[in-house]
């Protein structure tokens, strides 16, 4: 079972003001939005799957990571291929 989040894209022009492109209108009736990078997104979409698919063991083996540690370096960490990763991405 995959989980999806739902999202939109933030863009920002060179004046610094911020638009929302949201095609689907997904976000049409709510007040305030949060911006993610689209790489972290994907890793923490990628995460959660994980979560769903008990995988329990691997995040108990994981120890203490430090704050400053990209939140990507986690597939490393948790022993994940780039195959099993793609194989991760095709699920959504």
């Amino acid at each position: 079972m995959a989980y999806r989040i739902d999202n939109a894209i933030v863009k920002k022009d060179r004046t610094g003001k911020i638009t929302l492109i949201d095609p689907e209108n997904i976000f049409k009736d709510e007040d305030a939005f949060i911006a993610i990078k689209s790489d972290d997104l994907i890793t923490i979409q990628l995460l959660i799957n994980g979560i769903l698919k008990n995988d329990f063991q691997n995040w108990r083996e994981l120890g203490n990571i430090p704050e400053n540690e990209p939140l990507k370096s986690l597939f490393v960490r948790l022993g994940y291929s780039k195959e099993d990763i793609s194989k991760l991405l095709k699920e959504f």
